[in-house]
């Protein structure tokens, strides 16, 4: 770990010169990639990522006074102070300081607590912003961490990534825990299969003969700055009840598709064949979705909608429903074959990946042409499967690669994507890198 251990160093000079004192202790959240089964945690489905090498670091001197001292090591992001006792979190601006918040007051609700001592935070993150590497959830999980830390208080890996995940919805992003997880519960050296309710992670082993590289489409797409991935969720949900409905449940409680599949006690395929069935290739308007559950357009608004979704004037229920199913599927499939490790283990895996992002573009139409441009080349120079990962409209795409032809891939995807086009202003090494699965979230003593 020598380049951590010199950001450490580094930070905590920073931290000196900022606050004029030194750090107590340091606190570390890695970002993720999410190798398959996108925009189906918030279903309930499972999902498959591994953290990254990048992360968010945080040094933290926790003060007398109940003032909270933000800082950042990017002069992009600006200093910011508030009471420890009084946190606001604007849903309208998603500014860097408000991720930390939610970590914050997740904690502080979670134990009850009042007059919460204050802290000076400074923090230093190397994952991409709104690259879909979840530079937002790492800062969300860490600020956490360091809350649970400054109070002496103690939460299992598993109770912190659910109250973090619950917590960045303070700032209006619908997510389903997949990052907060991952973050947590990741180890160096394998993947893992997260399942929700109740929260698990199992170890899934990679195939040796390949590596995951993740490319940077340099478009960036801030989750809770856009309305898009609130849709998405909303869809799911209306999707879920029109087919619990259709199927004669109570549609009522029905919040997520993959409840409706637990309810019938079919397999995924089935539900695939029931959401050809129930539901029409043709967006429903919200006028429609009122007519097939029998409410009024005040009770759709106001009882099932988010604030951020209410004005929606289209719904595409069967798509959503129909990449939900055929996603989790692919999940279950990929673990698999990482367990059966058949020599064409590769191959089948890039397929699957392919597959996803087939889904992901034309189904959930959640890609951009600059993300499906950068999965073609992907391909073309050696990749056995490419697709975006993350929630889309931007960001990052994921790729498997023979660990022989890495080189030769880098290259011709360096010079066919960045070179051709300004793209090469951004930094290399965040733009296009190699990644084998790192460690979770850790707190660092100063000594």
């Amino acid at each position: 770990m020598p380049v951590l251990y010199d950001r450490l160093l580094k930070l905590k000079e920073m931290f000196n010169s900022k606050f004029g004192s030194i750090p107590k202790f340091y606190v570390r959240a890695p970002g993720r990639v999410n190798i398959i089964g996108e925009h189906i945690d918030y279903c309930g489905y499972s999902v498959l990522p591994m953290a990254v090498e990048q992360d968010m670091l945080i040094a933290v001197e926790p003060v007398k006074t109940h003032t909270l001292q933000l800082a950042n090591t990017n002069p992009l992001y600006p200093d910011f102070s508030t009471s420890a006792d009084n946190i606001q979190i604007d849903k309208t601006k998603p500014l860097w300081h408000n991720y930390f918040l939610c970590g914050f007051k997740g904690i502080q609700e979670h134990f009850g607590l009042s007059n919460l001592t204050g802290m000076n935070c400074l923090v230093d993150g190397n994952i991409p912003p709104s690259s879909g590497l979840s530079s937002s959830s790492a800062l969300v999980c860490c600020a956490g961490l360091v809350t649970l830390t400054v109070l002496g208080l103690k939460l299992s890996k598993v109770e912190l990534a659910e109250i973090c995940a619950k917590s960045e919805r303070y700032i209006g992003t619908e997510g389903g825990g997949m990052d907060q997880s991952i973050s947590f519960l990741a180890e160096e050296g394998t993947a893992k299969l997260i399942e929700f309710s109740p929260l698990r992670a199992t170890d899934v082993k990679l195939p040796s003969g390949a590596v995951f590289v993740i490319a940077n489409s340099c478009v960036e797409m801030n989750k809770a700055a856009t309305s898009h991935f609130n849709i998405r969720v909303m869809e799911c949900r209306l999707a879920a009840k029109l087919l619990a409905k259709h199927k004669g449940l109570p549609w009522e409680a029905a919040l997520r598709l993959e409840e409706v599949q637990a309810r019938l006690g079919v397999s995924l395929e089935e539900m695939l064949l029931i959401t050809e069935d129930a539901l029409h290739p043709e967006p429903y308007s919200p006028e429609e979705v009122c007519r097939c559950l029998g409410i009024s357009l005040w009770e759709l608004r106001t009882q099932i909608l988010s604030p951020n979704t209410q004005d929606v004037l289209v719904f595409k229920l069967y798509q959503r429903a129909k990449h939900v199913y055929s996603e989790a599927a692919r999940v279950l499939q990929f673990k698999k074959i990482c367990e059966e490790a058949p020599d064409n283990m590769v191959q089948l895996l890039g397929e699957l990946m392919n597959q996803s992002h087939v889904s992901c573009r034309d189904m959930y139409e959640c890609s951009c042409p600059e993300l499906d441009q950068l999965v073609d080349i992907c391909r073309k120079f050696g990749a056995h499967g490419s697709r975006l990962t993350g929630a889309g409209w931007g960001g990052c795409t994921v790729s498997i690669v023979p660990a022989d032809r890495l080189p030769s891939f880098l290259a011709n995807v360096h010079e066919a994507y960045y070179q051709r086009s300004n793209r090469s202003l951004a930094p290399e090494k965040q733009s296009l890198f190699a990644t084998k699965p790192g460690g979770g979230a850790l707190v660092f003593l100063e000594a």
